[in-house]
């Protein structure tokens, strides 16, 4: 049988292993990227280690999340990033020149190479032909120090893509319709290779939106091939040099297909609170809505914003709806003024937001309590848009624009005639302006850049190596797709304290259990219990990070979304998987857990609990491979790399 596109990069990038099922493996990694989220601790982890200078290239901080600086904490972590990006031989994106995802598709991304970053989406990068899997910052920060990445051999769910999308319908409804079918747990264990006719009709940013959201549905990521359209946007991006043919072999292996036909698709709206909750648009045109936004990663595009524009010029914004646009980057925003795009949306009743993550990670326009927002970003989780109560349904651009003029939600195709969409393809010549990226060749000197820290930035806490017996109490017990943002919401109140641990971990699960904090202060030595899917979500290693520091141990749970997984072995925290499911219903809050011989249960891969004060006992199974034993032995990530580089 012929291989994959994803079988034929990983071949050409294995340092350990094999491509067997269920067999670990390292690839090399070619590229990095952080987000200033993770930036920050990325280059915190540099400094602890005493790292001299990357060796992947490039690497990338891209300032895209905290960039309003609405106090010193947030220009503070802007300055430590850009000069600790100096010292290690680090790219930085300054604030307002885009959102990472969307950059480096622009700039950066190649087909063939192999990119690992630290945020969840990174698969964006998938569009052009890549492999770009999202990880957490100590992972990336490993890879960057000559690591490579290690990774059970993912299966590859084939999606055939046949027809064409028709007007009104969008390349993020072919990602809800995927959602609907698969689930958020469906993609567990897979990369997700789209083929079929269908993908010649798709422009690279559309199928970079696809992409965008593999890991809504729990794949390692997404990627297309690198063809004539590939080629096209490279050229148009003046980087046709990095162009190469990638198409799966004629007869290639796949461990399942799923087909979706795009002329048959219409406009899909996902509802409160999961990504998966979809339904027809028309199916929810009673849902009145309070604010409207156009932008993040996913649907950014120069020709997403103009499709919206079409549909709202000469038309204005209804009396009860605030519609905020963020293009995603200045690339974009540049050919919208030029074209006289911001134009029609201004006059139409939109503001105009800088090009930032914004709205998606709850960082401004945060809707009222209760309130009800339509939005074009990839994620709908509780807390996520900075109001707790509030519910967020995700829609394509079109939609988005249709539902700001009715002030409900509305399917596009019913308030126009499909004609006006006519002619909102992507530049032929995109405008090439790299000079808000700081480039290491600015620095000669590397070694003796001064790193600036401001009050805010903290050193990293860390801990010991692993404890040979584990006492401690059940300090919350969860249900099923517990998210990131159920750990440590976003909301520009709160990542303003991302680089003081101390101050941050005092918002860990504050949406959930107002009372974790100080429990598990009291408690000193905790676990957490979870269902399904713990994890799920943005690869935030707060979310172990900030546990670890306030003293859990370990994690017992049904199942882990992979990213959040490898960080609580980063941070030295036993991820348990119940043997037996029935299990999780024995447990209760304030039980106390005892585990002994705790490296040879590592060793052996399966963990023995005894429920102190019931007096029962059961086993988990810890799978984890050779390399993760030792790093989760020693105390986690950055142990195993201040004792590698001495």
């Amino acid at each position: 049988m012929g291989l994959s596109i994803t079988k034929k990069i990983l071949s050409s990038h294995l340092l350990e292993g094999n491509l067997s099922a269920k067999e670990q493996i390292t690839i090399k990694v070619d590229q990095t990227l952080w987000s200033d989220l993770t930036g920050i601790m990325g280059t915190q982890i540099l400094e602890s280690v005493q790292a001299d200078k990357v060796s992947t290239n490039p690497s990338i901080i891209y300032c895209d999340h905290n960039t309003i600086a609405t106090s010193t904490e947030n220009s503070d972590d802007h300055l430590y990033m850009r000069t600790a990006a100096q010292r290690f031989g680090i790219y930085y994106s300054k604030p307002g020149n885009g959102i990472c995802h969307f950059l480096h598709c622009q700039r950066f991304a190649r087909p063939g190479q192999i990119m690992l970053g630290a945020d969840s989406h990174t698969p964006t990068s998938g569009a052009l032909g890549m492999i770009a899997i999202g990880s957490g910052g100590l992972s990336v920060a490993k890879s960057m120090l000559g690591e490579g990445f290690r990774l059970t051999t993912p299966k590859v769910l084939n999606i055939k893509l046949t027809g064409k999308l028709q007007p009104g319908v969008s390349a993020k409804d072919v990602t809800l319709e995927a959602l609907r079918i698969l689930s958020v747990k469906g993609g567990i264990g897979y990369i997700i290779e789209f083929t079929g006719d269908g993908i010649k009709n798709l422009s690279v940013p559309q199928r970079a939106t696809i992409a965008n959201m593999s890991i809504e549905m729990g794949a390692t990521t997404g990627i297309f091939p690198s063809d004539e359209v590939t080629r096209a946007f490279l050229k148009a991006q003046g980087r046709e040099e990095d162009w190469i043919e990638l198409l799966p072999d004629v007869d290639a292996e796949y461990d399942k297909v799923l087909e979706i036909n795009l002329s048959q698709l219409e406009p899909l709206v996902a509802k409160p609170h999961m990504p998966d909750l979809v339904v027809r648009a028309r199916e929810v045109n009673d849902i009145k809505a309070g604010s409207v936004f156009i932008g993040s990663c996913t649907n950014a595009s120069y020709s997403d914003i103009v499709k919206a524009a079409k549909i709202l010029k000469g038309r204005k914004v209804h009396k009860e709806i605030d519609l905020t646009v963020g293009p995603g980057s200045k690339q974009v925003l540049e050919q919208l003024i030029e074209d006289g795009v911001l134009k029609d949306l201004v006059e139409a009743g939109a503001r105009i937001l800088e090009c930032a993550c914004g709205p998606c990670i709850g960082i401004g326009q945060a809707p009222p309590g209760k309130g009800v927002a339509v939005r074009t970003s990839n994620r709908n989780f509780p807390g996520r848009s900075s109001t707790t109560d509030a519910s967020v349904y995700l829609v394509s651009p079109e939609t988005a624009a249709a539902t700001a003029i009715t002030g409900k939600i509305t399917d596009p195709r019913d308030i126009f005639a499909v004609e006006i969409l006519q002619g909102c393809e992507e530049p032929a010549v995109y405008k090439i302006d790299d000079s808000m990226i700081i480039t290491p060749n600015d620095v000669e000197d590397y070694k003796n850049v001064e790193i600036i820290r401001g009050e805010n930035i903290v050193p990293l806490p860390e801990r010991g190596a692993l404890n040979e017996a584990i006492n401690a109490t059940v300090v919350l017990k969860l249900g099923d797709n517990i998210t990131t943002d159920d750990i440590i919401p976003g909301g520009s109140n709160i990542l303003k304290y991302i680089a003081n641990i101390p101050k941050f971990a005092e918002f860990t699960f504050c949406y959930t259990d107002p009372t974790f904090v100080e429990r598990a202060k009291e408690l000193k030595h905790s676990v957490i219990i979870g269902g399904d899917n713990y994890g799920q979500g943005s690869s935030r290693e707060h979310a172990a990070l900030l546990p670890m520091f306030l003293g859990v141990e370990a994690v017992l749970a049904k199942s882990y979304a992979r990213i959040h997984k490898e960080n609580l072995i980063n941070y030295g925290i036993l991820p348990l998987v119940f043997k037996n499911k029935e299990d999780y219903e024995k447990i209760d809050m304030d039980d106390v857990f005892a585990i002994h011989d705790v490296y040879a249960q590592v060793d052996k891969g399966e963990v023995t609990v005894k429920v102190v004060n019931k007096d029962i006992e059961f086993v988990t199974s810890l799978e984890l491979s050779d390399y993760d034993k030792r790093v989760l032995k020693e105390g986690g990530a950055v142990n195993y790399l201040k004792n590698k580089l001495k």
